[in-house]
Parts: C-alpha cells; sequence; structure tokens
C-alpha cells in the first residue's frame, strides 16, 4: 500500500526563556524543521523572542506556566496558593504535590492563565496559535478544565495532548523519566474529556517525551511516529505532533522566568536537539517516509476530540533503517 500521508508539527516549547535558547530555536525554524514554537509569557526573553517571531513569520503559541518563576498576574502583588513564601511558583512536582493536597485554588489558576493569554496578545498582536502546558500542567487534574474554559473564552482552539504511545516500554529512558512519561499520559487521557466539551482540537498523534534530550535521533523521531500512528486508520490525513527543546544551552544568571536558568535549559542536552533538528537527515527521512512537516494552522479540518486513536490497524509506515 502506499505510505499514509502525515502533517506533522514541531513545536519547539519555552521560547522567550533566554537569548541562547531562542537564537537555536530561530535556527532550527529558518532550517525548516521546527514549524512551530510556544513562548512562555513570564520567561525573561519574552519580549525579544515575540520580535523574532514577528520579524521571521513564526507561527507561535502560548506555553501556559503555572510551575516555573514569577507569575504575570494577579499573584504577582498578593499572597497565593500558587506561589511559595518567595514569590515563586512552586516547581514541576512541588506544584503537583499542593493540587493533589487540595491546596491550589483553581479561581487563581484562572486567573493566572487569563493573564498569561492577555500578554502575548500585548507581545504579539494577536491570540496565540495554540497554548499547551509547560512541564504539561495543562492536563493536570482540575487545571485542564479552567484551562479548557479559558482558551474557550479566549478563542483558542488548539492544544496539545501529550500522550505517546509505547513510552512506558522505552527502555533508554530512565525509570523516573517513564514514571513521569505514564503519569502525564494518564492525565492526558483524563483531560480528553473536559477538553472536547470546551471545543478543544489536538492531533491524531504526540511524540517527544521518548526523543527528549540526548534520547532524540532521526531514527528514534521516526520509530516513535511509527509506533503512535500503527492503530489509527489511513482513510484520511493523518496529524502528529513533535514536542522539542532546541537551543544553544542557558549561560547563568541570564533566562529563566525570573529565577535564573534551571539545569534543564543549561544543559547541553539542548544543543543536542539543536544538531538533530537542524541536520538533513530528519528532514529527509521524514519526507522519504511521507511526512510533511507543517504549522498548526496548515493541519487538515478537524473536529473537536477527534485525536483519538481508532480500532483500524495501518500498516507501519516507517521504512526499516538502522538508528
Amino acid at each position: 500500500m502506499a505510505w499514509p500521508r502525515v502533517q506533522l508539527v514541531v513545536t519547539a516549547d519555552d521560547f522567550g526563556y533566554c537569548p541562547r535558547r531562542d537564537k537555536g530555536i530561530v535556527e532550527a525554524f529558518l532550517a525548516g524543521t521546527v514549524t512551530s514554537v510556544s513562548l512562555l509569557a513570564n520567561g525573561t526573553a519574552a519580549e525579544s523572542a515575540a520580535e523574532l517571531a514577528r520579524r521571521h513569520s513564526i507561527p507561535t503559541g502560548l506555553h501556559a506556566n503555572l510551575t516555573e518563576g514569577r507569575p504575570v498576574g494577579p499573584a504577582r502583588h498578593t499572597a497565593s496558593s500558587l506561589l511559595s513564601s518567595e514569590g515563586f511558583f512552586l516547581g514541576k512536582m512541588g506544584f503537583r504535590k499542593a493540587l493533589a493536597a487540595g491546596d491550589v485554588a483553581l479561581p487563581q489558576v484562572r486567573e493566572e492563565l487569563e493573564a498569561q493569554l492577555n500578554r502575548f496578545r500585548e507581545l504579539l498582536g494577536r491570540s496565540p496559535t495554540h497554548v499547551d502546558g509547560h512541564q504539561h500542567v495543562h492536563v493536570l487534574p482540575g487545571v485542564c478544565q479552567v484551562f479548557a474554559e479559558a482558551l474557550q473564552a479566549f478563542g483558542v482552539h488548539f492544544t496539545r495532548l501529550p500522550v505517546e504511545r509505547g513510552v512506558g516500554s522505552c527502555a533508554w529512558l530512565e525509570a523516573p523519566a517513564r514514571a513521569f512519561a505514564s503519569a502525564v499520559e494518564s492525565d492526558a487521557q483524563a483531560a480528553m474529556g473536559p477538553f472536547s466539551r470546551h471545543g478543544l482540537r489536538w492531533t491524531d498523534a504526540f511524540v517527544g517525551l521518548s526523543t527528549c534530550g540526548r534520547h532524540m535521533s532521526a531514527h528514534r523521531v521516526l520509530a516513535s511516529l511509527a509506533r503512535a500512528l500503527e492503530d489509527i486508520p489511513a482513510g484520511r490525513p493523518l496529524t502528529a505532533e513533535l514536542m522539542a527543546h532546541p537551543g544553544y544551552p542557558s549561560v547563568p544568571p541570564a533566562g529563566g522566568c525570573g529565577e535564573g536558568p534551571d539545569a534543564f535549559s543549561c544543559s547541553w542536552e539542548r544543543l543536542h536537539e539543536l544538531h538533530v533538528l537542524t541536520a538533513p537527515t530528519l528532514r529527509a527521512r521524514l519526507a522519504q517516509n511521507g511526512v510533511q512537516l507543517c504549522a498548526i494552522d496548515d493541519l487538515d479540518s478537524k473536529r473537536p476530540g477527534e485525536g483519538v486513536p481508532c480500532e483500524a490497524t495501518l500498516e507501519p509506515f516507517l521504512k526499516p533503517s538502522p538508528p
């Protein structure tokens, strides 16, 4: 059979985190592999990143952030369940623990999300093409409902559903990374209901948890796509998103979201992702396998909630090749 046509959005997260990360992201966009970026409204380089997006006509969405740095909304000036005593967000796991304990006030989450959406409009002069969540915070219980309501109110229709098929069996991932990915997947599956009820859309498949940092290679990206799409029928165009975090590593104290850059952003792994994304190998392999790189606005029209794999089986579209 002919290879199915796949439309792939490659999204670079953390745009606006620091000028060095942004420089790399722009290079990957100009190379033709990155097709979309997600902007941190509270990033220290958000203003210069917005200027880069305008200059290069980069499709830009919002990377909603409730876990790192300082808020942009009313919480900056008053006590908030979202913040530590030092005035910073509680961190990736700290926020999750507070939420599970019932210590997070969801109306304050709504206020902060709306403030970040408004800040995005101030920076770009338009609404975001999509909104996803920094460290996947947007699919957390309770938050996903507030998130969906806010996006609907702001007229944003596209989000990310971070469910990567088979990520729990990826032996190259360390046990903590596999456990976190499995937790994200469980939360995302539960978030489908609220997302669908509020008219949000997402791609048929998502990859990026198994290909983050040093684990990224052209072979693994193609293998992850094949695994993610294998149960989706080929009777219509298929859509997928690859999440990436490329860039030149941050150098303290520059960067971050108000408290300096973290180890993730300072890691050489950001540069490794940049090299994989800008090398011709990945683009060539994608094209050989019928994968069309595109922006979110280019995706074929999809009904809300039409991102759930169906039962029909698709022949593998990945041609065998060495790692």
